[in-house]
């Protein structure tokens, strides 16, 4: 299993909402470039970014600090957060990110989506952000009327190659994350499901990969100091912590 940590960002700076809530931010000091350096020199190989500000208003606001990023470290890189139309796909695959991650876009234009699939294939995940079960958008400022796990049977279809799945009430909790959603999600089968959202235990690493999870994603729990990433990268490839 693949172990992506995460570095949001909002203002340039690195930082973590607590349930999806832009009131309720965390600034950690450091630069992202510096921690995507950490990160790597810990042995980790994946990384994900999200443009908190994009993905609120659908802007390049970190642009730059994206690119810095990606020119720092040698990691597969993976960026979301506000892309939603052609050019912006093109601007972050050409800065040498290994996968661009639709949201928004994708529930609210299944042709662009499939247009993007055409284009560039698994360069193209799909974030599924849920709010009670529900697909939301906007930054998870809206919440729409999709069902999330029906709504992943639709991306399967559609020829999406990875999904990278949110339950927003675990989000930056550090209360577990929701294992019953991922065993129903890994069921589907013929799509990679990445579980992102409020892991905080070695324990769930462990049970998301015998799930079959694709991968995970850790953020705050890396940011606290509540988990080591050297141990949690030693568990996903099935070895003893």
């Amino acid at each position: 299993m693949k172990l992506f940590p995460a570095i949001d960002l909002k203002d340039g700076q690195v930082v973590r909402l607590t349930m999806g809530d832009y009131g309720r931010v965390e600034r950690y000091g450091g630069t992202p470039a510096g921690f995507a350096q950490s990160y790597e020199a810990d042995g980790a190989h994946y990384l994900h970014v999200v443009d908190l500000d994009g993905a609120k208003d659908g802007t390049l606001a970190n642009f730059s600090t994206v690119r810095s990023i990606v020119e720092s470290c040698g990691m597969f890189v993976e960026v979301g957060g506000g892309i939603r139309n052609a050019d912006r796909v093109r601007q972050y695959l050409e800065l040498g990110v290994g996968r661009v991650i639709l949201g928004t876009a994708a529930l609210e234009d299944p042709d662009f989506l499939q247009d993007m699939l055409g284009r560039y294939g698994d360069k193209i995940a799909v974030g599924v952000d849920a709010r009670d079960g529900k697909v939301a958008t906007g930054g998870w400022l809206h919440t729409s009327s999709t069902d999330g796990v029906e709504f992943c049977r639709q991306l399967r279809d559609l020829g999406v190659d990875t999904v990278i799945y949110t339950d927003i009430s675990r989000d930056g909790a550090m209360r577990g994350t929701n294992l019953d959603i991922y065993r129903t999600l890994c069921a589907i089968g013929g799509i990679r499901i990445v579980a992102s959202g409020g892991i905080s235990s070695e324990e769930e690493i462990s049970a998301l990969r015998a799930i079959g999870c694709d991968g995970a994603i850790i953020g705050k729990a890396l940011y606290e100091k509540k988990l080591d990433l050297k141990r949690l990268l030693r568990l996903a490839k099935g070895e003893q912590a």
